[in-house]
């Protein structure tokens, strides 16, 4: 066992992982400590959800150990949406902290017992003591107001969980997982399926919070707001970090271009990482935790910043030309589907440069919008037109009709493309190389790829198009942080219009300078940044009144 050291919630000693020849994780050393929260990122494959799976005790490791401190509660979202089908929302809630829970159960049986003797009543008497020492009493409201936080409805309270909807379920089972201040929390993925407010309100609440915190996620603005360490899988190693995933990324880069810069003097390279650090500590200052993480990045020994393994797609769009004044006209466009309106009174002029971000509190309205643009579904009533100058390019939700042949990733690829040079087996062969398919990778069928590969490939498709107007539907559905970085900063530089809608609050921040909303009233529609947007009294006025 171990030795625990004061605050230390959760240590990790010589734990190794292997599969028959892989070895996943290989004598991996970590203290999670109290007051932080560690974002878990890596590879595709390098093993996050299973790291979790062995701190939670959900998955033996070959080797090692982890180590809870003693008296100390850990608490994990559940990842089953299906498990507390059975009981009502706040009974899953209250669930999250079990020893509370089990305690609650046998002072209710023994109160049940017809025959309920003296000794009886001395046993009730003493898990009453306990229970009020934990906070029983006000168990109730505290898991009401944590529902009502994560935006679950007082009416809701006493529902079944088989009555509710999926985006629902995964708010109780984070209510749940937050319910009564666990020591040690571990959320694998916490921000899927969740609404912008809702993710807001986790942000704060996660920045706020004074236990250990341990995170696996592919929201780089979540992990950016809540993070004060990365922990990088790379190597079969656990590496701790100090900072967010920004921090993380840059100094990674700048890591791995010093070591391609062999002749570089060694005081050079000294000095670019303390000017970095430096820089990194001036911004951070307007972070929720700024104090604390402005003091660790100062204490950061910069020989400890690492060269990554990552590999990161070649995503690059580039336009067979520039577009006219005339680039998309859309009037009195409206829609519904199975009876309801999705959105209507859509008036919509695309200007030069504009990149727009589409959202709507009505995922299918977003889709049903693409679609109708793309020319794959009619309005109900409206018009549009693109300019002759456009060609458009476009990223569907739904990927899986491309996807139906036997045929390698190769032919499949030939079949975007009418340039001669570029149909050639040696172009592919490179082109999807930069994508990250080497060398058989790209002769093996497209029916057998992985959501990840999908999207690569969809991305190829629509780099050989050489559109000037991109559509792109959750682009970063499937993708791991590698492609997701790269994938905005691509989109970041394109010269050509954007119509972009997404999850991931970052690539919408710093890639779109216009925001539409679609409502069945009408739109909104506002020449400022995605956080602006939000920020702005008078959009949220507008949208009181659009979906009213």
């Amino acid at each position: 066992m171990p030795q625990i050291y004061k605050n230390n919630m959760l240590t990790v000693s010589n734990l190794s992982l292997q599969f028959g020849k892989r070895v996943l994780f290989d004598d991996v050393n970590v203290m999670f400590t109290k007051g932080n929260c560690y974002g878990i990122i890596g590879a595709n494959g390098a093993g996050k959800s299973t790291f979790l799976k062995i701190l939670t005790g959900k998955q033996d490791p070959t080797s090692g150990t982890v180590s809870l401190e003693p008296g100390k509660r850990m608490s994990v979202l559940e990842q089953d949406h299906f498990a507390y089908d059975n009981f009502t929302v706040l009974e899953t809630v209250l669930q999250g902290n079990k020893k509370l829970h089990e305690i609650k159960e046998e002072m209710d049986a023994l109160y049940a017992k017809e025959d309920f003797s003296d000794e009886d009543g001395i046993k009730a008497g003493e898990l009453g003591v306990i229970y009020e020492e934990m906070g029983g009493w006000n168990a109730e409201s505290d898991a009401q107001t944590m529902l009502s936080n994560v935006g679950i409805k007082d009416e809701k309270h006493y529902q079944m969980m088989s009555e509710l909807e999926n985006q629902d379920k995964v708010k109780v089972l984070l209510a749940q997982a937050l319910f009564g201040n666990p020591d040690v929390l571990i959320l694998d993925e916490p921000t899927n399926d969740l609404d912008i407010e809702t993710i807001a309100w986790l942000e704060n609440f996660l920045a706020d919070y004074e236990n250990t915190v341990i995170v696996v996620s592919h929201d780089r603005h979540f992990l950016d707001t809540v993070c004060t360490h990365i922990g990088d899988l790379d190597y079969a190693k656990l590496n701790l970090y100090t900072g967010n995933y920004t921090f993380w990324y840059q100094a990674s880069q700048l890591a791995t271009r010093q070591r391609q810069q062999q002749n570089k003097k060694a005081e050079e390279k000294k000095k670019e990482l303390q000017d970095f650090i430096a820089r990194f500590s001036s911004n951070v200052a307007k972070a929720k935790q700024a104090t604390a993480r402005k003091k660790m990045i100062d204490k950061l020994n910069i020989e400890d910043i690492k060269p990554s393994s990552r590999r990161y797609p070649a995503i690059i769009f580039e336009m067979e030309r520039e577009t006219g004044d005339q680039i998309l006209e859309v009037k009195g466009l409206e829609k519904s589907k199975d009876g309801e309106l999705l959105f209507s009174n859509v008036d919509l002029k695309l200007k030069k440069n504009d990149k727009i971000a589409i959202i709507s509190k009505n995922s299918l309205a977003i889709t049903e919008f693409f679609q109708i643009l793309a020319g794959n579904s009619k309005p109900d009533k409206g018009e549009f037109s693109w300019g002759v100058t456009t060609n458009q390019s476009y990223m569907p939700l739904d990927n899986t009709e491309f996807f139906q042949s036997d045929d390698s990733l190769v032919d499949w690829l030939r079949q975007f493309t009418k340039n001669d040079e570029e149909r050639h087996e040696e172009f592919m062969r490179g082109f999807l190389g930069r994508m990250l398919f080497s060398g058989d990778e790209a002769l093996k069928s497209c029916k057998v790829l992985s959501g990840g590969e999908k999207m690569r490939c969809m991305f190829s498709r629509m780099m050989l198009q050489k559109a000037n107007v991109l559509l792109l539907d959750e682009p970063t559905n499937h993708l791991d942080l590698e492609s997701i970085t790269t994938l905005n900063n691509s989109l970041s530089n394109f010269k050509g219009n954007i119509l972009l809608s997404s999850h991931d609050h970052e690539l919408l921040q710093t890639v779109c300078n216009r925001i539409v909303e679609l409502t069945p009233k009408g739109v909104i529609d506002r020449d400022m940044t995605y956080d602006e947007y939000l920020a702005d009294k008078r959009v949220k006025e507008m949208q009181e009144q659009m979906y009213s």
